[in-house]
């Protein structure tokens, strides 16, 4: 007996649900709007029902195709559960490893050690994904996390390689070589945009500080690093970063309220599979030769706190 519906039917209609246009399920699907358009129509023919109403604003999904859609979602994640358990079950250091991380790390950290990595395992082709917004390891949008973070994802597997301390720092150009707390408000300050407005740092500086002498937000730590650097404000940043420019200064301790974490993250179904394996064991043994330097052993700190 053939089936009503094709695996590749659920992922039409599950595509057209989450773009809520045909052109969006075509490009997630990477097929052309017009076989979207008949897949869908044949599909409705075969099921006799409606699984979308069409309007100006988009596809929205009928109650039919809220059922399909819903069933549709668990077989994906079935497939994408046995895809991970096929993996994780692959013994040689080989094929494609994407990782997922941000673009202060890579700039300040991951570059020379995933350089280092791809000299030692030229068989394992490294996918970086860089972004301040993690990705789903579970859907196996990545294989592996390097995050600084306080609380990685319970459903995670992987090791905490190094505390993230932060401090107050100003370029030497402003002319201030210590900051008491009294005068916060009298300087203008650099802080981070709202995509980060959960980190600790940038919650004490609103706190501290106020929104108001923030004149500057910017949605990455690597810009606030070069925003701090050339001298448009005060900021806190990691002090692993700040140590690479020459003209930074500290004027504060480093603030036990809001040190980070750095994390090495993977899904418990890959941590055997030896791509995973060997990257992380590669990656932690790097880190932990820098560990010092990360956790500002050597840091020169200002007198006022």
């Amino acid at each position: 007996m053939t089936p009503l519906v094709s695996w590749d039917d659920y992922r039409t209609v599950l595509a057209v649900s989450v773009a809520r246009s045909l052109a969006g399920a075509a490009e997630q699907l990477g097929v052309n709007q017009s076989t979207v358009f008949r897949r869908l129509g044949a599909m409705e023919e075969r099921l006799g029902a409606r699984l979308f109403e069409r309007s100006r604003t988009g596809y929205s999904l009928t109650a039919a195709g809220e059922g399909m859609v819903r069933l549709a979602e668990k077989m994906a994640e079935e497939i994408t559960d046995f895809e991970r358990q096929l993996t994780g079950q692959d013994l040689r250091p080989q094929g494609d490893l994407r990782v997922t991380t941000n673009d202060t790390l890579v700039v300040h950290l991951l570059t020379p050690i995933f350089a280092s990595f791809r000299r030692k395992f030229p068989e394992i082709t490294l996918d970086v994904v860089i972004g301040n917004q993690s990705l789903n390891l579970s859907k196996r949008d990545a294989d592996v996390a390097i995050r600084a973070t306080n609380d990685p994802p319970e459903t995670l597997v992987g090791r905490r390689l190094a505390a993230v301390p932060w401090a107050i720092y100003g370029a030497e150009s402003l002319g201030i070589t210590s900051l008491d707390p009294v005068d916060y408000r009298s300087h203008s300050w650099i802080g981070l945009g709202d995509n980060l407005s959960g980190l600790k740092p940038a919650r004490w500086l609103v706190q501290n500080v106020g929104e108001d002498r923030i004149g500057w937000k910017i949605n990455t730590v690597l810009g606030l690093a070069e925003a701090v650097a050339e001298g448009a404000g005060l900021g806190l940043l990691p002090c692993f970063i700040a140590q690479t420019f020459p003209n930074l200064v500290p004027l504060s301790e480093p603030k036990q309220e809001f040190f980070g974490a750095l994390w090495l993250l993977t899904h418990p179904d890959l941590r055997a599979t030896a791509r995973v394996r060997v990257f992380m064991d590669h990656v932690a043994a790097e880190i932990t030769k820098r560990r010092g330097e990360i956790e500002g052993e050597h840091l020169s700190t200002a007198k006022a706190s």
